[in-house]
């Protein structure tokens, strides 16, 4: 998002920022555990580390929506590779 966006700051200070975010977000995804589906656990996984960077960044739908599905993604492999 943040390689392909039309921000005009594209500095590697940003791109660290969405890497790292992403990354935390993949860790903690798969090891959240809120007795719920591990796909909604990943979705409120990734909703959560999301939002500080969409309100920094402000642009919500793009950074929140991406947060939404690839943690609900990392829930949905936690769920089919951990039985």
């Amino acid at each position: 998002m943040v390689l392909f966006g039309k921000s005009p700051g594209k500095s590697t200070t940003a791109i660290l920022q969405a890497f790292f975010s992403r990354f935390a977000l993949g860790i903690l995804a798969a090891n959240a555990n809120f007795r719920l589906h591990p796909v909604v656990n990943g979705a409120i996984v990734g909703l959560l580390i999301s939002l500080p960077e969409a309100i920094a960044m402000k642009s919500y739908a793009g950074i929140l929506g991406t947060g939404l599905v690839f943690g609900a993604l990392t829930g949905l492999a936690v769920k089919i590779w951990i039985p």
